[in-house]
């Protein structure tokens, strides 16, 4: 898996969690999931387009189960981030990230982001590259922590609310 699947492999772990099964469905250019957390039902969705074209997915799916942008969680891989960390966010643009630009396009600014750090080359030229290739086994062990630290803050933030799941992952040490 490259730095790129860092929100793949935190959806990957809510539907082993949650007992999800994905399933191919080519009406959201996808694969979904159904899962139970929290007592309430949720739609995990993998896009099959490419990552800059994610958004026709997430609005095919949104528009069917006629969800609001408001009601819809973006996990997503953030190079603005160190590798290990997490941070929760309500709308804002897309910081360059091709997939968050695309899903603006498609469903507007405001829904929820769950950023994924997975750190910066520092070298402009390199970040294609950079978040196309496996991290090294340190940088991996950092990364799929804080996958599970943001599939630990997903109950939280449906029993809790947003805030609180905020306040656990942003937080000194980042853990749950």
């Amino acid at each position: 898996m490259t730095r790129h699947n860092a929100g793949f492999w935190c959806v990957d772990v809510l539907a082993r969690r949650h007992e999800g099964e994905f399933r191919d469905y080519r009406k959201y250019s996808g694969e979904t999931a159904r899962v139970k957390i929290a007592e309430h039902e949720i739609v995990l969705l993998k896009p099959t387009t490419y990552m800059n074209r994610s958004g026709l997915s997430i609005r095919q799916l949104s528009d069917f189960y006629k969800v609001q942008p408001e009601e819809i969680l973006v996990i997503h891989d953030e190079m603005d981030l160190p590798a290990g960390s997490v941070r929760l966010k309500f709308g804002g643009g897309h910081g360059g990230h091709n997939g968050l630009r695309d899903a603006i396009a498609h469903i507007g600014e405001h829904f929820w982001r769950l950023r994924i750090g997975v750190g910066h080359p520092r070298n402009k030229a390199e970040v294609i590259d950079y978040v196309l290739t496996r991290p090294g086994r340190a940088e991996e062990e950092l990364i799929l922590d804080a996958v599970a630290n943001a599939a630990d803050s997903l109950p939280i933030m449906l029993e809790q609310g947003a805030e609180r799941a905020m306040t656990k992952l942003h937080n000194r040490a980042g853990k749950i």
